[in-house]
């Protein structure tokens, strides 16, 4: 017989919200210096010193910024175990076509059917330039325009992602880049895997490159001989794409620094227990995944553990599940709605399922997730699939202040100004006033010059 299952438990009528949320961020929000003793032997054998992560991400970085293609090369050797050259770092023509070719036409439906999907409701949210209608001589106008050129980051450690290609290339495509260009590691589930290569022919992707890590971030942002850089990078990653993107910001951009994924299920008396065991076991199937369940309702909680052993043993990948479910889950008994609103919104989870039978009612008030489920019959697996918006999200707490991945991540703006001569003087008083108590006598200098040669 299993071992019961170590998840750990809240109760806010013992501990107050402050301690509950203080400890859940202890837990999931470790530091980027965590590394594990396999680890630490690993970038001894690499480096020949146990360096922490950031150490091995700046390494690395600085490396591929100064030796370009051979350090990409050379890492890929070390770190993936897989010899590649200049020719076969790319994936090739024949290569996407025949992966194209040999796929299951019903998953290339699928994959028709979500891209018209993501592509309509990125359309729909696109910003469209502003011009204020010209008075007295002024013209105001705010213009988008699409990036060149984005790098698009897709995972393949321990499962192969078609949906991170879509979720990531298709807003870009409804933003207008031209180019898009696909890093995956050397792998099986990288770019190597059949079905991620069918989905990049099938949308029309031609850029696919075998590199993944930190080294793939850097050859990115910095450029290669034969991999121009990009102008922005996007897409989830390992803790070291995490750091590379963050060390690499300012060169380029990037959309986050993501962690591990996140649901929060606020649940309540109507609330189906099997449902949200299935829900929480969904994100911990990710390994690390964060699986937090708030309820003010005793039963629904005590159901809901009984669920989860049952439905965790029965699932493809138990192991680790289960281990994430009890390193990275937690149930939360709250007094009341006013508590798992506060909780919830400290918390700022990537995903938040209002299971309740009123969750309207609810969602104005929790103002923090990166993306919001509504009722019973939303899952987190139709937004990590099949809905319009991109299942790239801010985690470990970011979306207090940030937002998920669309496509107007993928423009730029910028102002357009123009005064016709009668409009310029009319302020060029005002601009001298601002310019003397700034000291900038040259900005003043620069309308007064044209108001004097009237």
């Amino acid at each position: 017989m299993a071992d019961s299952l170590n998840i750990q438990r809240f109760n806010t009528r013992k501990d107050s919200i402050v301690t509950v949320v203080a400890a859940l961020r202890d837990k999931l929000s470790p530091g980027g210096d965590v590394v594990s003793a396999a680890g630490r032997q690993r970038t001894i054998d690499v480096f020949g010193e146990p360096l922490t992560p950031n150490q091995v991400v700046q390494r690395i970085c600085a490396d591929v910024r100064n030796d370009g293609l051979s350090a990409v090369l050379n890492y890929t050797k070390s770190l993936d175990n897989v010899e590649l050259d200049a020719d076969s770092l790319r994936v090739s023509a024949a290569e996407l076509h025949a992966a194209h070719a040999a796929a299951d036409p019903e998953f290339l439906a699928t994959i028709g059917r979500i891209r018209d999907n993501i592509f309509e409701f990125q359309q729909a949210i696109l910003h469209s330039d502003v011009a204020l209608p010209t008075t007295n001589g002024v013209s105001l106008c705010q213009r988008y325009t699409p990036l060149g050129r984005a790098g698009l980051c897709v995972p393949g450690g321990a499962a192969a992602y078609p949906s991170t290609v879509l979720m990531t290339a298709v807003p870009a495509q409804a933003a207008g880049v031209k180019q898009l260009a696909v890093v995956a590691p050397p792998t099986k589930f990288g770019s190597n895997n059949p079905d991620l290569l069918a989905t990049c022919h099938e949308i029309g992707i031609t850029e696919v490159y075998r590199m993944g890590g930190a080294q793939a971030v850097a050859a990115l942002a910095y450029g290669l001989e034969n991999v121009p850089a990009v102008d922005i990078i996007v897409g989830p990653g390992s803790m070291f794409v995490a750091l590379a993107k963050q060390l690499v910001y300012g060169t380029v951009a990037i959309d986050s620094i993501a962690g591990p994924s996140e649901v929060v299920v606020i649940a309540d008396a109507t609330t189906r227990s099997d449902f949200t065991a299935a829900d929480l076991l969904a994100q911990a199937e990710h390994a690390p995944g964060v699986s937090i369940l708030v309820t003010w309702d005793e039963s629904t909680l005590d159901d809901t553990y009984a669920q989860l052993e049952v439905q965790v043993a029965a699932l493809e990948r138990h192991d680790v599940t289960r281990q994430s479910l009890e390193e990275f889950g937690a149930l939360i008994l709250v007094r009341n709605v006013d508590e798992a609103v506060e909780i919830t919104n400290q918390l700022a989870p990537e995903h938040l399922h209002i299971a309740i039978a009123e969750p309207h009612a609810l969602q104005a008030q929790l103002t923090t997730a990166g993306a919001t489920f509504l009722g019973n019959y939303t899952p987190v697996a139709l937004g990590d699939y099949v809905a319009g918006p991109s299942h790239t999200l801010p985690t470990s707490g970011t979306a207090r202040w940030s937002s998920g991945l669309c496509s107007n991540d993928f423009l730029r703006s910028s102002s357009v100004i123009e005064y016709s001569q009668s409009a310029m003087q009319a302020v060029a008083g005002d601009v001298a006033t601002m310019a003397n108590k700034e000291g900038l006598t040259a900005h003043r200098r620069s309308v007064d010059i044209r108001v004097e040669s009237e």
